[in-house]
C-alpha cells in the first residue's frame, strides 16, 4: 500500500527497503556524461557512476535528509533531520541498513549539483530561519526549538514549497540548499592538500573512509591521475588549495600563509599548474566552477553559493548544502571543508544512498 500511494503522487520515486524491511524514499539518478554538464568534450561518464572500477547505471539519492531509528539512516518526509552526529556515525548508520546502503558521497552529490545548473534547476531551501532569503510567503514546518531570538531553525524534511526541490517537481530531492549541512563521504582535505576516494568507490560496500586509510589517493596536478600521498600534504606535484589572499585557488604548493577563509564558489580560481585533466575532475566533483558552460537558465554565479576551507589542519572533511542561517551562502554548490571528521552540532546532519 506504501509503494501504490507513492506511485500515485511521485510515480519515479522509489521506496527502498533494508534488511529488516523498513522503507526510504529515494530519487534515481541514471548515468550520464562528463560533457553533459560540464563544458568538457570528454564523453566519460561522471565519476558518480563508476564504483570499483565498474559502470553503474545509477544510483538513488535520499529525497529527503537522514532521520535516525535505531542506529539506522532513513528518508522520510515530514521528520526532523538527525543531527549533532559526526561523520562516522552518519556512515556506519547508513551501512547499518545493508548491501548498498551508504551516506551520499561527494561525488554524488556534485552529480546531482551538476545536473540542476546545467538545466537551470538550483533548488531554494530553508536558508533563512524557515525560509529561502529570496522568498518572503513560504515557509516550512519547524521541527526543533525556535532560536533565542524565536527564531526557526531546523524545519521537517520536504516541508518547504516546492521551489525546494531539486528539478522543480514534487519527484525531486528536497532541502539539499540550507536546513542543515550534510556530510558526504570520500573527500577531504589534508594540510591543504585534496584527497578523495577513486570514483565513486566511497559508496562500495566496507570501502575504508578511516583517516589512516589508504585508500584516500591524491590528484596528480598535470594529468589527473591518483597518486599515493606522502601522508604529510605535501605530496610533489598534488592538486592543493592555497588562499590568495582574496580567494581559494588550485596550485601543486600552498605559498600563502594557511588558514581557514570563505569565498564565493564561482570566484574559486585554478593555476597554470593545475591541466586539463585535473580541472576537469575538481569541477566533476563541484569543487571548482565551470565558467565556460552556457546554455539557457544557467546561473553564472552558482547562485552565489559559498565555498569555505581550511587548508592548516591535519584532516578537513566535507559538508554539503549550508543551513538555516546562512542565506544566499547556501546552496548546492555550498561546501564546507573547516570541519574534522569528529565534528558534530545541530547545524550538520546528512543523507543516505543506495546503490542496487
Amino acid at each position: 500500500m506504501a509503494a501504490l500511494a507513492l506511485k500515485s503522487v511521485c510515480p519515479s520515486n522509489e521506496l527502498i527497503y533494508d534488511d529488516k524491511e523498513m522503507p526510504s524514499i529515494m530519487v534515481y539518478i541514471p548515468k550520464f556524461r562528463l560533457c553533459d554538464v560540464l563544458s568538457t568534450a570528454d564523453t566519460s561518464v561522471h565519476p558518480a557512476f563508476r564504483v570499483g572500477g565498474v559502470e553503474i547505471d545509477g544510483f538513488y539519492f535520499g529525497k529527503f535528509q537522514t532521520h535516525h531509528y535505531n542506529g539506522r539512516a532513513y528518508s522520510l518526509p515530514g521528520e526532523d533531520p538527525s543531527a549533532n552526529t559526526n561523520l562516522d556515525t552518519f556512515v556506519s548508520y547508513a551501512r547499518a541498513k545493508g548491501a548498498g546502503h551508504h551516506e551520499v558521497t561527494c561525488a554524488e552529490w556534485a552529480a546531482v549539483a551538476l545536473w540542476c545548473h546545467k538545466n537551470g534547476c538550483e533548488p531554494k531551501g530553508n536558508n533563512n530561519y524557515g525560509k529561502d532569503s529570496t522568498e518572503t510567503l513560504y515557509k516550512a514546518i519547524p521541527s526543533m526549538a525556535k532560536d533565542s531570538s524565536n527564531r526557526i531553525q531546523r524545519v521537517a524534511t520536504g516541508t518547504g514549497p516546492i521551489t525546494w526541490s531539486h528539478d522543480g517537481t514534487l519527484e525531486g530531492i528536497w532541502d539539499m540548499n540550507g536546513n542543515v549541512w550534510e556530510w558526504c563521504a570520500g573527500l577531504r582535505l589534508v594540510k591543504g592538500e585534496v584527497q578523495i576516494l577513486e570514483d565513486n568507490n566511497a559508496a562500495a560496500d566496507g570501502a575504508d573512509m578511516s583517516a589512516t586509510s589508504a585508500a584516500w589517493k591524491a590528484i596528480k596536478a598535470s594529468d589527473g591521475t591518483l597518486i599515493t600521498p606522502d601522508g604529510t600534504g605535501t605530496t610533489t606535484g598534488s592538486v592543493k588549495l592555497d588562499w590568495t589572499g582574496t580567494t581559494w585557488t588550485y596550485d601543486t604548493t600552498i605559498s600563502h600563509t594557511a588558514g581557514s577563509h570563505g569565498v564565493t564558489f564561482k570566484d574559486v580560481t585554478a593555476q597554470s599548474s593545475i591541466g586539463t585533466a585535473a580541472k576537469t575532475l575538481l569541477q566533476a566533483l563541484a569543487m571548482l566552477p565551470d565558467l565556460s558552460l552556457t546554455g539557457d537558465g544557467i546561473d553564472a554565479t552558482y547562485g552565489g553559493d559559498y565555498f569555505y576551507a581550511d587548508n592548516s589542519q591535519d584532516e578537513r572533511c566535507l559538508i554539503r548544502g549550508g543551513a538555516w542561517s546562512y542565506g544566499a551562502d547556501a546552496g548546492v554548490f555550498a561546501s564546507r571543508l573547516y570541519n574534522p571528521r569528529s565534528n558534530s552540532g545541530d547545524l550538520v546532519g546528512g543523507r543516505s544512498a543506495f546503490i542496487g
